[in-house]
């Protein structure tokens, strides 16, 4: 038993009720003071409650913050700064390090014969770029130079070793020109119930009226020739969920309906899922990259939905559920081999 030990033994059989009894009034206020310090570096107590409160001034009002941090930046800018202890000059001390030159080994040194001695010599850097690949020196040179020397006869590396340092030019890919379709007039075309209107697409446009969309997907209930009706990216939320679910329960000719990149909740998927149960000419359906993840309930519905449905023979969704992901998959087998079969006959 080590010292410290054994100083401690001696307090083991202390009884701490029979002192604090024994303490006068005042002994015991100034315990309590002592007790309230004991502990000032407990990350875990308030600020306030790690010692006592030794502020003798009456408070001069309630925190202005801005008043506060003014008066702060007022009294550092008022605050001297130190002199340097040693003032800087300028001066540079000491020799500048030069790397001595390593002399070869004569046991490492080459002697190659006088015509590879001049060739090498005389060749440029393009050549020695695919001389370096075709000894595989691949850590000379980038990826592209490696193999244009490695597949090509001829020499294709026209700026040299050097090159290995600028990245390879890639054509840069110009972005999707905006979406050309007048939604005033398309909404006429949906109405009147053209024939040569077989395709709604409204993708990519953010500025659509929500009053917009809602009387097109009214007028699309009436619609006898569309076949493809897509919303994808049109900020388009669970109002036009809705008004898509009412539009899939009386439309019998749409095929094709892509609501992708939108702000659906999970209440706005479960009621196109369950619209789909009641359509029965749709064959493909895209809900994916939502705001938000829609869930395990709908993500059961969906695998529901597509067991049910056997027209659908497409689905657009990215499943995060094992369980959902696999009935779906063998759901999807099943009715594309059930529409392979009507079209033999």
């Amino acid at each position: 038993m080590s010292s410290y030990q054994k100083e401690l033994e001696k307090y083991r059989d202390i009884d701490e009720d029979e002192i604090l009894r024994t303490l006068s009034p005042e002994e015991l206020e100034q315990l309590d003071c002592e007790l309230q310090e004991m502990d000032p570096e407990n990350m875990l107590l308030p600020a306030g409650l790690r010692q006592r409160d030794q502020t003798k001034k009456s408070p001069t009002g309630p925190l202005d913050r801005d008043a506060l941090l003014q008066y702060l930046e007022q009294q550092a800018l008022e605050v001297k700064e130190r002199d340097d202890l040693v003032p800087f000059t300028g001066e540079k001390k000491g020799k500048p390090y030069i790397q001595p030159k390593r002399e070869i080994p004569a046991e490492e040194q080459i002697t190659l014969e006088p015509e590879l001695e001049e060739a090498l010599a005389n060749a440029t850097d393009a050549e020695m770029c695919d001389i370096a690949a075709i000894l595989d020196m691949y850590t000379l040179m980038s990826n592209k130079q490696y193999y244009d020397a490695l597949c090509s006869g001829e020499i294709c590396n026209t700026e040299g070793i050097s090159s290995v340092v600028q990245p390879d030019k890639y054509k840069p890919v110009p972005d999707e020109p905006p979406n050309p379709t007048n939604i005033e007039d398309m909404l006429k075309r949906v109405r009147s119930n053209d024939k040569e209107l077989e395709e709604v697409n409204l993708n990519n446009i953010q500025d659509i009226p929500l009053a917009m969309l809602s009387e097109l997907c009214e007028a699309m209930k009436t619609n006898t020739y569309v076949r493809s009706f897509s919303l994808v990216a049109t900020r388009s939320g669970d109002p036009i969920a809705n008004a898509v679910a009412d539009m899939l329960r009386e439309n019998r000719s749409l095929q094709s309906l892509n609501i992708e990149s939108n702000f659906i909740s999970s209440t706005g998927l479960m009621a196109v899922l369950k619209a789909v149960r009641e359509n029965a000419t749709l064959t493909e359906l895209r809900v994916d990259n939502q705001r938000q993840w829609p869930g395990d309930a709908v993500e059961m519905e969906m695998a529901t939905v597509l067991e049910q449905c056997p027209s659908i023979v497409r689905f657009g969704y990215h499943f995060t559920q094992q369980g959902p992901r696999a009935r779906a998959a063998q759901a999807m087998t099943r009715n594309n081999e059930l529409r392979r079969q009507q079209k033999k006959r």
